[in-house]
Formats: structure tokens, sequence, C-alpha cells
């Protein structure tokens, strides 16, 4: 299996380490055939090799200088889209980031281009889908190729392929959820005293936090992540614009200390549910009392409550996600594609 990797991040790399010397840690892993034949970022270079990049030599490039040099041996520069529509390969994965401003662009124009090819698409960026699943999906379908997602929400916890395979059957009838780890991060730092300026910076450094967290802050994020949700699992069609919008911006120390010694801790919450036969949506903060079970999540820790018209609500929690979490998430998808072709 010949994978394009475009984005060489924290996940990218991850995945690379894992798909190379850390096989024999992640034994199952080693079911996995797959060669990386191309790495495209945006500003740190390009790597193409049709016979396979060594993901270790290309890893030891990055630590050393940074990125990857024009001269190097195997590269070859060019622009991601350039790649996704002339490169041979089996598998696009897109690991960029997300893009609000531009409707998911430049990574929808990356899907797009790979699933019209008839190439599998693994996406860990989240743009594509909140603006354009059914576009993607009907692209997927009618090419007869696999669009996977799974580290869209929740760090590659098993959400999606939980639902794919065992809620058969069910109808979604609404979902909330505690989406966005930075914001819960800072929420529970604020718990403590720290202002926000001082929270998302103790964020930032410890990695799991954008240089530029106003998506986080502002609610963008978690509204893109509830768009995934819904559109994949209700079969709607809303996009980040459609969702009814607040951040933690205006929350201060004092108002989340006050709101924990009334036992109702502030974390920014994410719905969605159907009202007159139209999808609705919310990303907003609330103070949830304790009898919730979202009330327990903390630090970097995310939830999901699924409602289904069959069971009783399920309830998805993780505690800690870290980049190997979401480069699992990648992992896992890229395996499903791998036994579906597999005679």
């Amino acid at each position: 299996m010949r994978i394009l990797l475009l984005g060489f991040g924290h996940v990218g790399r991850m995945l690379a380490s894992i798909l190379s010397s850390e096989q024999n840690v992640h034994h199952k892993i080693r079911q996995l055939d797959a060669t990386v034949v191309g790495i495209v970022t945006l500003e740190h270079g390009c790597l193409y090799n049709p016979h396979g990049i060594s993901l270790a030599e290309a890893l030891e490039q990055y630590r050393i200088r940074g990125g990857f040099l024009p001269t190097a041996a195997g590269s070859k520069p060019r622009s991601a889209l350039e790649a996704v529509e002339s490169v041979d390969y089996d598998v696009l994965v897109e690991l960029t980031t997300l893009s609000i401003e531009h409707g998911g662009e430049p990574a929808l124009s990356h899907l797009r281009a790979a699933l019209r090819r008839s190439k599998h698409v693994v996406c860990a960026n989240k743009g594509p889908l909140a603006f354009a699943y059914q576009e993607l999906r009907g692209l997927a379908r009618s090419s007869c190729r696999q669009l996977l997602f799974e580290s869209t929400v929740m760090d590659g916890a098993p959400v999606f392929s939980l639902a794919r395979n065992g809620l058969r059957g069910c109808t979604v009838k609404a979902l909330s959820g505690i989406l966005n780890s930075t914001t819960t991060y800072v929420l529970s730092q604020m718990e403590r005293g720290f202002s926000l300026s001082s929270a998302v910076e103790h964020a930032q450094q410890a990695g799991f936090a954008e240089r530029q967290p106003r998506h986080d802050l502002e609610g963008w994020d978690a509204a893109a992540k509830i768009c995934v949700l819904w559109n994949a699992l209700a079969d709607a069609n809303i996009t980040p614009h459609d969702v009814e919008r607040s951040g933690i911006t205006h929350i201060t120390p004092a108002i989340a200390q006050e709101a924990v010694a009334r036992s109702r801790p502030i974390r920014l919450v994410a719905r969605a549910w159907t009202e007159a036969g139209r999808p609705r949506a919310v990303v907003r903060p609330e103070e949830i009392p304790l009898s919730d079970p979202l009330s327990v999540v903390s630090g970097t820790g995310a939830a999901l409550r699924i409602e289904t018209d069959c069971m009783n609500p399920i309830l998805i929690m993780q505690e800690h996600p870290s980049v190997l979490d979401t480069a699992y998430g990648v992992l896992n998808d890229l395996l499903l594609v791998s036994e579906a072709a597999t005679p």
C-alpha cells in the first residue's frame, strides 16, 4: 500500500515513527504493509521516491534541519495539490491544519482530487468533512474507494468505527460532548487561578495547543468537530457557519472558580439535534452539574454522548489523549483500507 502523506507535524512524525522504528513496539501494526512514497509540507519542503522513502532518514533530516532540503536524495519539490494529482499512490493521508476562513481549503481540494483519481483517503483534518462531507462521501462511493476520518474527532478514539459497526439499524437522535482539549485544559487551569493567557501558554508549551489558538478559544474547532459528527452519524449537511457558537474568551478565573465552588464546572460543550425536521448545532460554555458524567472531564480529556432511537445513551470518554492517540486513529484507518483491499 503506497501512501502519499500531506503534512509532517506532530501527528505525521509520530505516524512515521510507528511505521518505521516502532513497529516492534506496536507489534499488531506489523500486518500493515505500507510504503510512504511522498511527504509534502507547506513550509518545510517535500520528499518523493516512487520506491519508498526511508522514514527513519526523513525523521532524522527533519529533526536536524526542521525540514527537507530540495537537493536531498529522493526529494522532488512539488505542491501538495500537484502531488495529489500526479504521484502514483494508493492512499492519501491528509494531516494538514484546519482552515475555517477558507472553508476547509486547501485540504478539501486535496481530498476531491484524490477521490476523483480513485484513491483511498484517510483524513485527520476536520475541515473538509465539516464543510463538504456529503460531496466527499458521494465521490468516495462513486469511485468505490474508502473515505475514513477517525482522527478528526477525539484524537482517534473509535467514534466513527463504533457507529459504523456497532450502531447498525440505529438512528442517531442527538449528540453532546466536550470535544476540544485545549479549552478543557485552559478552563481546568483557570479553576486553579491561572489567567487565560497563562493557561494557553502552558497548553502551547505542552504541545497540544496551536501557536494561534483562536479556533480553539472561540469555539471554531469544536464547531467543526460537531459538524463532522452530525454529518457522518446523522446524514446531515451542516457547516461550522451553521453552528450557534460562543467561545471561552469571556470566562475569567473568578467565574471558573465560582462555578466550581457551586459544584458546576464550566466546560465548552458541543450539541447537535434535529428540531422541526432541521439539523441544529450549538457550541457554548456551560455549567455542568456533578450529576452529569461530562462534569468529570478535565485536563486534556474529552467525551461524547450519543443518543439513538434503539439504545439508551452511549458515553465515550477519553483520558489524557496524546499525539499517539491521533496517530493511532490514522493507523487504524489505514489498517481498514488494507484489510478491505486484501482478497
